[in-house]
């Protein structure tokens, strides 16, 4: 039987504020007729301004949405409607024996559609020749040398120029743009950010930077795990299907948190694991087009158990989510284990000697009061402090904090780094999760 997912989770997936208002109209019975739920899941039918319902149907698995309304919105506001529906409790949505047949063909059609996805990939990596690839792959790393090495030269300039005189207005976006023409995206977006960087962290910037092009320069010579974390840096990807086919870790997988940002060409979706038995902290990433939710959706606070493949480097932490075996369950112990400010700090520093590009580690923190000082947001357990990031979190997002703790200590999922502690999530005295974006 599908678990219920709560309220929060589902305006979670919502593209915008707009759509998590429509939807909260949407989420009584009135505007519904033949809800139902299996097979993995959701639909009905909900009565809009013509003469017939709109066909809404949910797979609750990735998820994956389906409605017969013309909104562009993804997933609009019809399917968020349904789903609070579902989560407010089994007598709102009722257990059917069998789908009706449009959604069963759409389930089927999805099913069929990845079967397909997969053939293709496996008969694609068949019919590669390793000749051709491997000679294009040493024209791009030859690419993104002299790239490198330009960026080198450009940064020394700087620094002979004097860093209190700033390059012409758009310099930067000229040596992002010769990094792009490079294969170097890493670099360029590092690059594009030095416009924006305050004055007083130029020079940090500049010495990452430099370390990073440096690197690349000599990249044979580090140690593979470091090597790999470099071409990561620089923008080198590794294929998805690439990585499912190498080595997973199968764990129950606590999601410890998600967050959304957006500009106006993406929405970046950020989910974070804890695996039960290894420990292994894990990061997913998915994105969505302007006005689209990313499709990858994991309730917090519950177990999944999957296989999960790592991105090389030499600090794994970014990774994809590959076979899910069942469904998320709640956790035994709702509330994960954590550390002081003063281990979590020290665990970043750990971190950082392996990939000195890090700019931040995920941590649970435990016992943590958080506290509105003239300095600004600081988290304290009585011992030792940490600064809330400053700009990390809306001001409404630090009071929610605020009221959650209501002065006692709370446990706290967010990144750690030297700039501060993002916070993420927050276990409330009931030990439900709330999340902070």
């Amino acid at each position: 039987m599908e678990e219920r997912w709560s309220t929060e989770h589902v305006l979670s997936l919502a593209p915008d504020p707009a759509s998590q208002k429509a939807a909260g109209k949407l989420s009584g019975p009135a505007p519904w007729s033949g809800a139902g739920t299996g097979q993995g899941a959701l639909w009905g039918l909900c009565k809009g301004s013509g003469s017939t319902p709109y066909r809404t149907a949910v797979e609750l698995g990735t998820p994956a949405y389906k409605c017969s309304c013309p909104s562009r919105k993804f997933p609009c506001k019809h399917a968020l409607g349904l789903l609070l529906l579902w989560a407010s409790g089994p007598e709102a949505v009722t257990a059917a024996a069998e789908a009706p047949d449009w959604v069963s063909e759409w389930l089927n059609g999805r099913s069929q559609a990845a079967a397909d996805k997969a053939a293709k990939q496996q008969a694609k990596a068949a019919d590669a020749d390793p000749e051709a690839a491997r000679k294009r792959a040493a024209k791009r790393s030859a690419r993104v040398a002299a790239g490198a090495l330009d960026l080198r030269l450009r940064l020394a300039d700087g620094i002979r120029r004097g860093l209190a005189d700033p390059p012409p207005a758009g310099a930067w976006d000229e040596v992002a743009a010769r990094m792009v023409d490079a294969q170097a995206p890493g670099l360029a977006g590092r690059v594009r950010a030095l416009a924006d960087t305050p004055q007083d962290g130029l020079l940090e910037e500049y010495a990452m930077l430099h370390l990073l092009a440096g690197a690349y320069g000599r990249i044979d010579a580090l140690p593979e795990a470091l090597a790999a974390t470099v071409r990561t840096r620089v923008g080198f990807t590794t294929d998805t299907a690439e990585l499912l086919a190498g080595p997973t870790v199968r764990d129950r997988w606590q999601v410890l948190g998600s967050r959304d940002t957006a500009d106006e060409r993406l929405t970046t979706r950020r989910v974070w694991l804890r695996g039960a038995k290894t420990g292994r902290d894990a990061l997913l990433l998915a994105f969505g087009r302007p006005g689209q939710a990313p499709d990858l959706a994991l309730p917090t606070g519950r177990l999944l158990e999957a296989d999960v493949a790592f991105h090389p480097g030499a600090r794994p932490l970014r990774a994809v989510l590959g076979t899910r075996y069942g469904d998320p369950e709640p956790a035994p112990a709702a509330v994960p284990a954590g550390l002081s400010p003063a281990q979590a700090l020290a665990a970043y520093g750990d971190a950082v000697a392996e990939d000195p590009w890090l700019d931040s580690w995920p941590a649970v923190l435990t016992d943590v009061v958080p506290v509105l000082t003239p300095d600004g947001w600081q988290l304290t357990d009585g011992r030792h402090t940490l600064p809330v990031r400053r700009g990390a979190l809306a001001d409404a997002a630090l009071w929610r904090l605020a009221a959650v703790s209501a002065g006692h200590p709370v446990t706290l999922f967010g990144e750690c780094g030297h700039a501060g502690f993002t916070p993420v999530t927050a276990w409330d005295a009931e030990h439900r999760p709330v999340g902070l974006g």
